[in-house]
């Protein structure tokens, strides 16, 4: 058995969250004193979504373009101040607002004058801000940062040495190269299945794969199944490609996927003692 050599504590911590509230039944809140000056797109449509599908989507695209698909606005006020956390985590960190920011849909096609600067970890950060000045003209945005205090998990490295598991190797790939190669219109390699992408992470609800990332991208790709804020506190510089797999407790159906081990009870309930919340078996090639 391969294991990545990293583990979860427990803890609390006094984490930043949005406060937002409600004027009226129609803009978010109304305009703020002294507000942050944003780059804006040039062009921009909002349409509220109602179709009824549950898929959603939000990207750029080349020639300085954002296309969103059916999002509630909670998640894109989410994404416009960079809160990539599971559901659970943006409805803990985003406070206030009326109830149609999480009913209500929209799509949204806007062009910005300039090609985004995409750059290793996230969406490119210029289309975020381009975002969070659209949502505060057509929706009267605005918000505030308070201090909550709320339970957390750290990521640290399991072994007193400080030693590696197999699972995790250490990566050379250059990442602001291969993005300012994309930047420049170089199409990237094809990949192989299961071949993670370079310079970033895929998966499901049991499996991460990952090329050349930081143990922060691992983190924050961590808080989303395990329903918590995860705080990198490894130490581990650089970046680093891993294939994690793992039991989730919740599955769909009684017998796990294909390739994915069933959940070890003894293991579970050992961890269960020590941090308070059972976690599933990960395993890591």
């Amino acid at each position: 058995m391969k294991r990545v050599h990293l583990c979860f504590l427990s803890g609390v911590i006094n984490v930043t969250t949005l406060a937002i509230s409600a004027t009226s039944s129609t803009p978010i809140l109304a305009q703020a004193p002294a507000p942050e000056r944003l780059p804006s797109f040039e062009v921009a449509s909002i349409k509220q979504n109602t179709s009824g599908d549950a898929r959603t989507s939000m990207g750029a695209r080349p020639g300085g373009r954002m296309v969103v698909t059916n999002q509630p606005l909670r998640d894109l006020i989410a994404a416009a101040f960079a809160m990539f956390d599971s559901r659970l985590l943006v409805h803990s960190r985003i406070l206030g607002g009326p109830d149609w920011i999480d009913s209500e849909r929209y799509d949204i096609e806007a062009k910005a004058s300039v090609e985004f600067q995409f750059a290793p970890g996230g969406p490119p950060r210029d289309m975020l801000l381009m975002l969070r000045a659209l949502l505060e003209e057509r929706f009267k945005l605005v918000t505030h940062r308070e201090t909550h205090e709320m339970p957390i998990y750290e990521l640290v490295v399991a072994t007193a040495d400080g030693r590696l598991g197999p699972g995790l190797h250490k990566s050379d790939v250059d990442c602001e190269a291969l993005f300012a190669a994309r930047r420049a219109g170089v199409a990237p390699p094809p990949r192989q299945p299961l071949e993670p992408p370079p310079c970033g992470l895929m998966g499901g609800p049991a499996r991460t794969i990952a090329g050349a990332v930081t143990m922060q991208q691992l983190a924050t790709n961590l808080s989303t199944p395990v329903e918590r804020l995860v705080i990198d506190k490894t130490g581990l510089t650089g970046r680093f490609d891993f294939n994690l797999a793992w039991t989730p407790e919740r599955l769909p159906t009684t017998a796990p996927p294909p390739g994915i081990p069933p959940i070890d009870p003894n293991w579970s309930r050992a961890l269960h003692r020590v941090t308070g919340a059972a976690w599933p078996q990960a395993r890591a090639s």
